[in-house]
């Protein structure tokens, strides 16, 4: 038996070691992957690319600087894999319309314009050429902008973010630019609150107040935010909605009202022992004062 199970394990080992000595050495990539995600108005923005260093090379220049990317040449916007950008919905870049989908992002540097193209083909890799220009679903200008600081890592963020735009901003040693992505959200939000407020016989203080906040917020009718804001606060008033409440009262010249409610708001967020609001709650009642009310 002994004999037995010392074949058998010499058979077992041996049929383990190709497996060990052919598997592969993990180390770290010199252009590492990265994915970044940004929700814009209500939008998913996903950019994946790989991120090279500089190392002492000049990065960007003309033919005669040696750049590792030259003026005039198409660029995977990255290193390795083609640099994607992927949309949850329809939206516009730099003014051109582009559907919901996922994209190749190129770029062509130049001294005072880069050009940035968006192509169906996400996996031309350093093929920067082999892509098909029937494929492109946008192409605009940008200019460039001289960085404060020198950045050694090519860094793809979102920037300037409101409430349905952000800024893509790629930055490599000290050349920068940016394109804007605008999303189309008021028709979206509109559809929510025709369906959850206006059509709805009971709408809950959430929704009210939700609806109440987004016309505030774009400068829609500030009567009916008022009347939905009321209606949220009327059985079970939150600082926070009575916070907002004021301030469509000053934002609709109502000091005196403005006045009433920011001293309720006041008086709700000492209870809750929330510094932020009362100090919010005091200026407008120090605005509403100003305006003349008493």
């Amino acid at each position: 038996m002994k004999a037995l199970f010392s074949v058998t394990a010499g058979l077992v080992l041996l049929a383990a070691a190709p497996q060990a000595v052919y598997a592969q050495i993990a180390t770290p990539a010199a252009s590492p992957k990265s994915t970044i995600q940004q929700r814009v108005g209500l939008t998913d923005i996903t950019i994946t690319y790989s991120r090279p260093s500089a190392k002492g090379r000049t990065i960007f220049g003309d033919s005669t600087t040696k750049a590792i990317v030259p003026n005039g040449k198409r660029w995977r916007t990255g290193a390795n894999s083609t640099t994607t950008i992927k949309f949850s919905d329809d939206v516009t870049v730099e003014g051109k319309k582009v559907a919901a989908g996922e994209y190749g992002l190129y770029s062509v540097p130049g001294k005072a314009t880069w050009a940035i193209v968006l192509n169906k083909s996400t996996k031309q890799g350093a093929d920067v050429d082999g892509f098909k220009a029937a494929d492109n679903v946008a192409i605009f200008t940008v200019k460039p902008y001289k960085t404060a600081t020198k950045v050694e890592t090519f860094t793809v963020n979102f920037s300037d973010l409101t409430s349905a735009t952000a800024n893509v901003d790629m930055v490599w040693e000290t050349t920068g630019v940016k394109f804007k992505v605008a999303t189309d959200v008021d028709p979206k939000v509109m559809a929510q609150i025709d369906e959850k407020v206006i059509k709805n016989a009971a709408p809950s203080a959430n929704d009210l107040s939700a609806a109440a906040v987004y016309y505030y917020d774009n400068n829609k009718d500030l009567k009916q935010a008022l009347a939905w804001m009321q209606k949220a606060n009327e059985k079970d008033p939150k600082f926070w909605n009575v916070h907002t409440e004021a301030k469509i009262r000053m934002k609709m010249k109502d000091a005196k009202g403005a006045l009433t409610s920011a001293t309720q708001s006041r008086t709700l967020a000492l209870a809750a022992k929330n510094a932020d609001y009362v100090k919010m709650n005091d200026d407008i009642i120090a605005e509403a004062k100003k305006a003349g009310a008493k």
